[in-house]
């Protein structure tokens, strides 16, 4: 019998109920947390970093995040040095979500490892699983990207404008289009 609570079942990549009070309150917390700083000015560099590092869970001491920001539980998602995304990126981190060094996230990007059971009855019952995203080192994702749950991107990378990213993607090389393909090596 599995006795795991659903924040554990949802980190083991277990299917668990979105809707436990538990995972609510930790989400409205980080929302919270996100709309203060989407609403900083963006002159307030240093606030911003703050508030950035006490959402998310492992910062380094050189990145930058554009406003608006979004993410789901914050504590997810580790960054890198020198890391950068331009506006609008979502983070969906009910799975661990892992950026290297050097990474730079072009504006409307968004990063999801939640799915949903296929079977819509217990989908409607609000249940989900997560699978972890990496993302290597020394990568840029063009604008309007969509990675999906499970993928990792290797080091050295570009994966172009508008792609969906939906089986890993191997290092050093270019990939883009909806499916994301390799297109060829750099």
């Amino acid at each position: 019998m599995n006795n795991l609570n659903e924040k554990e079942k949802m980190l083991a990549g277990e299917i668990y109920d979105a809707n436990d009070a538990v995972l609510v309150e930790e989400r409205q917390k980080c929302k919270d947390l996100c709309f203060e700083y989407n609403h900083l000015l963006p002159s307030k560099i240093e606030k911003r970093k703050e508030l950035i590092k006490n959402i998310l869970g492992k910062t380094t001491d050189h990145f930058h995040i554009e406003q608006p920001f979004y993410c789901d539980y914050g504590y997810n998602i580790e960054i890198g040095e020198n890391f950068y995304t331009n506006h609008n990126v979502v983070i969906l981190d009910c799975a661990r979500v892992t950026f290297g060094d050097n990474v730079f996230i072009a504006p409307n990007c968004g990063f999801y490892t939640a799915g949903h059971p296929l079977d819509a009855e217990r989908r409607n019952k609000g249940l989900e699983d997560a699978k972890p995203i990496t993302v290597g080192d020394n990568v840029w994702i063009g604008g309007g990207c969509t990675i999906l749950p499970g993928v990792t991107i290797g080091d050295n990378t570009v994966i172009g404008a508008g792609s969906v990213v939906t089986k890993d993607i191997p290092a050093n090389v270019l990939a883009f289009g909806n499916p994301c393909k390799v297109v060829r090596e750099i």
